[in-house]
């Protein structure tokens, strides 16, 4: 089974470790914790490097609220006030509640692996109640946007089969709902031939999406102007230089688009994902297929969307209905 492209093998995670500033029994806890996160979580590139960084901060602000870098002993004999402590630190420095909130949860993950190792036993960090996040929903491009987006792109000014590969994994964003990491993950021998493709998603989890002409064809026009070979074993998408595409110049390519379109910063790659369920849930969907063509763990997650599609509804209520325009 091949792995998502932003999964990390443990000899990779090991050239990205963290600073850890620590006393050497904590520093290589931290450092076995890192590697257990890419190894056995499987966490994307993108999380793993902010839970990293996460920790790095925790441990660097415990080496000034205790006056030396922290050992295992000192880990043990924290309370619920020298957490609160660290919470009030980072808001201080203007760090957001969601942010916190995730710093929060690296932390979290850290003392429970040291409890299952067998370090320490504290469980203060788990009694400190998670700032609470702003509600927030998802930002969908419209209809015509999204395929204005695709067009743009479609038409930079970068060699044709690169326009054509960015417009194909825009096109598989919107058409099918995939997150721009599982799309990139792709590889050679996932070319979609029928109505259907077999995604691996967040947790290694795998679920079937439909696959529209549309995307087909976006596909197969990418392949046919591709100098590089496609098969089983190499990268469905290729980068110029010939190895898998990174995320950064997927993001670039649609920067550049919305930018030319006067679209608003929100119009991001994952802004097409969120589309794909808006406009299916626009057109009568159902949230519990919508849920399980997403990949969401939860429905929680899916029915933020239905509150997208009341605003959407209210916006035509009030621009057309003649009571509202009175």
């Amino acid at each position: 089974m091949a792995r998502p492209a932003a999964a990390l093998k443990a000899s990779e995670a090991d050239e990205g470790l963290p600073f850890f500033l620590a006393a050497e029994d904590v520093k290589a806890a931290a450092e076995a914790w890192y590697r257990w996160l890419a190894k056995e979580k499987r966490f994307s590139r993108h999380t793993l490097r902010a839970y990293g960084q996460d920790l790095s901060v925790y441990l660097s602000f415990l080496s000034e609220h205790l006056g030396e870098p922290a050992s295992l002993a000192d880990l043990q004999s924290l309370r619920q006030a020298d957490f609160r402590a660290y919470l009030s630190h980072r808001r201080t420095d203007g760090v957001g509640a969601t942010s916190v909130a995730r710093n929060l949860s690296a932390v979290r993950s850290f003392f429970r692996r040291l409890q299952k190792d067998g370090r320490i036993d504290n469980a203060a960090a788990n009694l400190i109640r998670t700032p609470k996040r702003p509600h927030s929903v998802p930002k969908p491009l419209s209809v015509n946007a999204a395929q204005q987006m695709i067009d743009s792109v479609d038409e930079a000014d970068t060699a044709p089969w690169l326009q054509a590969r960015d417009a194909a994994i825009l096109t598989l964003l919107w058409g099918a709902g995939l997150r721009l990491g599982e799309a990139l993950g792709l590889d050679g021998d996932k070319i979609p031939q029928g109505d259907s493709l077999t995604v691996t998603g967040k947790g290694n989890k795998q679920r079937l999406v439909p696959i529209l002409p549309v995307v087909r064809e976006a596909i197969a026009a990418y392949v046919k102007l591709c100098p590089y070979a496609i098969g089983g074993g190499t990268p469905l998408f290729y980068g110029a230089r010939g190895k898998r595409v990174d995320p950064a110049i997927i993001q670039k390519a649609m920067r550049n688009a919305r930018r030319a379109l006067n679209l608003p910063e929100t119009a991001t790659p994952h802004a097409l994902r969120h589309s794909f369920a808006t406009h299916l849930l626009a057109a009568g969907g159902d949230l519990r297929t919508i849920q399980e063509l997403l990949g969401h763990a939860s429905l929680a997650t899916t029915q933020r969307y239905t509150e997208v599609d009341a605003e959407a509804l209210l916006r035509v209520y009030d621009s057309a209905h003649p009571r509202a325009r009175a």
